[in-house]
């Protein structure tokens, strides 16, 4: 399969789950609003998906796939299958010991947490018990990762991208048939979480099983190929992890603002979340088993090859994304969120810190496209050297910033950490010799650039026409604002790409061939 190929079989089921999130999040936000209760469960909501994205989906992919496509390219199924089992045995004993510690220590967890909840007790123990409803999905949601790398190795890319699609969708039935049954909806948020995760293991018990890769639970034991899977994970929990580190200080000096900016950080973080989901974790999450087999093989030459064009596929369609998602934000969080208990001021704040996350959006791809370069070699200790200094780097800009423009400021600094991390990640892959721009590169990503200014740019331009004219199409909550906002969108393609193809950044029978390839294939 393609690197095209696999990544738009995982973007694609992604765009859908991106598209049921906005649904649960536009339910989220007419039903609690940016309130209290929605502090609460965004804490809640945001601990087990801060270790998951950290430890599952972050240092346990990344130092769990490379081992496991390696041993199936060298060793065959059997050895492969039976070092899957012994990391599941492992990561099954390490996180029933982790969830009972953290449900027995929540409070305390808490303070550290969202220390600034303390000044409003009945939102602290709001935000306790939410959050020891929902930390079970960890575990669970630790264990899908493990069968998606499974699938993912074996190019079986579509259950894993389609998991979350069951979160979603479960948030949103509960909140529907059960929003006040309980204390609060709150409450039926936090269940249904738990909930999904163990629906998700079990859809993906059942699709490891259709491919022929069902798993035993055996006994943990520190096997060679277990420690060595630790030894692999601790350095790369840093590493893989900087972007979730970062969201977690904006969240803890958050819980110190106004009330509502946990919530606004929340609310622009997952538009943000679209196009860093269907493009960046795409691309990683393709790239990584692609590049493992490559220097497994010994093919540097098809490496190289394979990470430009990831690089420029990343930038073909994530640039334009920042630009858009900029220019845009006042209408999108309008049409998406300001109904029921959200309020145009609460619109305000999140489009603002929309427009500081959108800043870096494209060098979070970045990071996913350059971080298995490291990792596919087994190099989880550099990542984690640089990591450490954009974690540094965004906590001081999160102190001095926030001085000034408040929650905006948080989110600004974790978009500027993101540009460093990086940019240094590519200049130390060049200096190792085993990346650099290759001749198509360097001449494209300046076009990509260019086209996507020029895409603002009309947008800008369009949307300036329509205050002039006092026109105000995005009403709150209208169906006329969503179809204003999807004109906008499909303006915003039609120049984009047709730049994009004029000033040659992009050529869609070259696309066409790629497909085409992978479909003989």
């Amino acid at each position: 399969m393609s690197l095209i190929r696999a990544a738009a079989t995982v973007g694609s089921f992604t765009m859908v789950s991106r598209v049921t999130g906005f649904l649960r999040d536009v339910l989220i936000a007419a039903i609690l609003g940016a309130g209290p209760v929605a502090d609460a469960f965004f804490v809640a909501f945001k601990l087990p998906n801060f270790f998951r994205r950290l430890t599952a989906e972050g240092s346990f992919t990344v130092a769990f796939v490379p081992l496991f496509a390696g041993a199936l390219e060298a060793d065959g199924k059997a050895e492969a299958k039976k070092f899957a089992e012994e990391a599941l045995a492992m990561m099954c004993a390490v996180l029933a010991a982790l969830t009972l510690a953290m449900e027995l220590t929540m409070p305390w967890v808490m303070h550290v947490l969202a220390p600034g909840f303390v000044a409003t007790p009945e939102r602290f123990d709001t935000a306790v018990e939410l959050t020891r409803i929902t930390f079970p999905y960890l575990p669970l949601i630790s264990i899908v990762a493990l069968y998606g790398g499974v699938l993912n190795s074996l190019d079986r890319f579509a259950a894993m991208a389609a998991a979350p699609i069951l979160l979603n969708l479960i948030l949103i039935g509960a909140m529907v048939g059960f929003g006040d049954r309980l204390e609060t909806p709150g409450h039926v948020l936090a269940w249904g979480v738990a909930a999904a995760g163990l629906a998700q293991l079990l859809w993906m018990i059942g699709a490891s099983s259709r491919a022929g890769f069902s798993l035993s639970l055996r006994m943990p034991r520190l096997t060679p190929g277990v420690r060595r899977l630790f030894g692999l994970m601790l350095p790369a929990m840093l590493g893989a992890g900087v972007v979730q580190i970062n969201l977690l200080i904006d969240m803890v000096l958050a819980s110190t603002l106004p009330l509502g900016s946990i919530s606004f950080l929340y609310y622009a973080d997952r538009v943000n979340q679209l196009p860093l989901g269907v493009i960046g974790v795409a691309i990683g999450t393709a790239l990584l088993p692609m590049l493992s087999r490559q220097w497994r093989g010994g093919n540097a030459a098809g490496a190289l090859e394979t990470q430009n064009r990831a690089l420029e596929f990343g930038a073909l369609l994530t640039v334009p994304a920042a630009v858009g998602l900029a220019v845009l934000a006042d209408p999108i969080v309008t049409v998406l969120f300001e109904r029921g208990a959200f309020t145009a001021a609460d619109g305000t704040a999140t489009s603002a810190a929309m427009v500081a996350f959108a800043a870096g959006l494209p060098a979070f791809v970045l990071v996913k496209v350059l971080q298995p370069g490291f990792f596919a070699r087994e190099d989880t200790k550099t990542p984690v050297k640089v990591a450490a200094g954009a974690v540094l780097l965004n906590l001081a800009l999160n102190l001095i910033l926030m001085q000034f423009l408040a929650h905006v400021g948080l989110a600004l600094a974790t978009a500027i950490a993101s540009w460093a991390n990086g940019i240094a990640l590519a200049w130390l892959l060049r200096r190792d010799g085993v990346f650099r721009l290759d001749e198509r590169s360097r001449k494209r990503l300046p076009r990509i650039v260019a086209s996507a200014l020029l895409m603002g740019a009309v947008l800008a331009g369009t949307l300036l026409l329509l205050v002039r004219a006092e026109l105000e199409p995005f009403g709150r909550g209208s169906l006329l604002g969503a179809a204003a906002l999807l004109g906008f969108i499909l303006l915003a393609l039609a120049v984009y790409f047709g730049a994009a193809t004029l000033l040659g950044a992009f050529r869609p029978a070259e696309l066409k061939a790629s497909l085409r390839r992978a479909d003989a294939s």
